[in-house]
């Protein structure tokens, strides 16, 4: 819907940039009283109720390495993971002054999120679970990850919706001028849609990468395979829309001093992570009885 809305719009404004403020977009689904759901929310909910419905479609497959039933345990400890995660991994790494302001922290719905704080929560989630149940944790998290391209999806979405995380400055065609993006009296240029680069590169073609692992190949035998293959793709993904992308205000001393965004630091061990698991995962391969399914997989 966004990309025709913007197609259409091009064509509309043929003779200059894409204004942010003509696609008619807010960051609010509804309103009824003091109750707003947001579109960032809604993302979150829709990519957790996916992933919920998609991994049960795995654990129908050979070689599953828990039953169905462990699956609504498993949500609720994932979900505690991306909630917590990533807003204390947002706190650290991109407004560590909010700890000045505790109150600040909980206000959700305000935004501010980070992917790998959220990464890093899911995995401890999973790690709990796991022990809980006495089940392998990193092959349930290579299950997790093929659904979480999806999530990633929405949520690049929302926040384009919202007009923020909004890339350099541009001259390409396909160009948006967002508003505020520069001191007040100044004109705000026309930007990279970076959010949409994010949403097409760790949406859309990661989770078509992921899907073909899983369902075309053997790969969800080999532990950590598959949590590896998505570390690299969505590293590999995230440093490069970083070169379009406009580094946070608060962190932008950072950049031009390293040379590279945040985001893109918090990739490189996601990347030498990924490469290793996939190097690695044949050697952890043991007879799998599955918890869930027909046959077992040697």
């Amino acid at each position: 819907m966004i990309l025709s809305m913007l197609a259409a719009t091009g064509l509309a404004a043929a003779s200059g940039h894409i204004r942010f403020e003509d696609l008619g977009l807010h960051p609010d689904v509804f309103s009824i009283g003091f109750f707003t759901l947001r579109w960032y929310s809604l993302a979150y909910i829709t990519g957790i109720l996916f992933g919920w419905w998609y991994l049960g479609k795995m654990l129908d497959r050979p070689g599953a390495p828990m039953s169905r039933a462990h699956a609504d345990d498993l949500v609720f400890y994932a979900t505690l993971g991306i909630i917590l995660g990533g807003r204390i991994g947002y706190v650290i790494f991109y407004a560590p002054e909010m700890f000045l302001h505790p109150l600040h922290i909980v206000r959700l719905w305000d935004g501010g999120m980070s992917f790998h704080g959220g990464a890093a929560g899911t995995g401890i989630g999973v790690i709990l679970f796991a022990r809980k149940h006495k089940l392998s944790w990193l092959r349930i998290l290579d299950y997790l990850v093929c659904a979480a391209p999806v999530g990633l999806f929405l949520g690049r979405l929302a926040n384009f919706v919202n007009g923020e995380l909004w890339g350099k400055p541009s001259d390409a065609p396909w160009a948006i001028i967002f508003p505020r993006t520069v001191p007040f009296g100044l004109p705000d240029p026309a930007r990279h849609p970076s959010q949409l680069y994010e949403a097409g590169l760790e949406g859309l073609v990661l989770f078509a990468v992921m899907s073909f692992a899983f369902w075309r190949t053997k790969a969800r035998y080999d532990p950590g395979k598959l949590s590896g293959l998505f570390l690299l793709g969505y590293g590999i993904a995230r440093f490069i829309v970083e070169f379009f992308r406009e580094p946070d205000q608060q962190l932008r001393a950072f950049a031009q001093m390293t040379g590279l965004h945040m985001g893109q630091w918090l990739c490189v061990p996601m990347i030498l992570g990924g490469l290793y698991l996939m190097n690695t995962a044949k050697a952890r391969r043991v007879r799998v009885e599955p918890i869930a399914g027909p046959d077992s997989v040697s």
